[in-house]
């Protein structure tokens, strides 16, 4: 299984915190909510969308 989720599952994604679009670093495979100030792993693929699970972003 590869770790970059599905492009039409990407479109439909929000920030479970402000209900904002998400955007995707492949680099790193998160999904990251600007607004919220939060990153979300994808594990497998499969994006863990829990506030408990997400990183903080450095806001420099």
């Amino acid at each position: 299984m590869t770790g970059v989720p599905d492009p039409k599952l990407l479109e439909r994604l929000v920030c479970p915190v402000t209900k904002t679009r998400l955007v995707y670093d492949a680099e790193r495979q998160e999904l990251v909510s600007r607004a919220a100030g939060l990153a979300y792993p994808i594990r497998d693929g499969i994006p863990i969308m829990l506030a408990e699970e997400a990183r903080e972003l450095n806001r420099d």
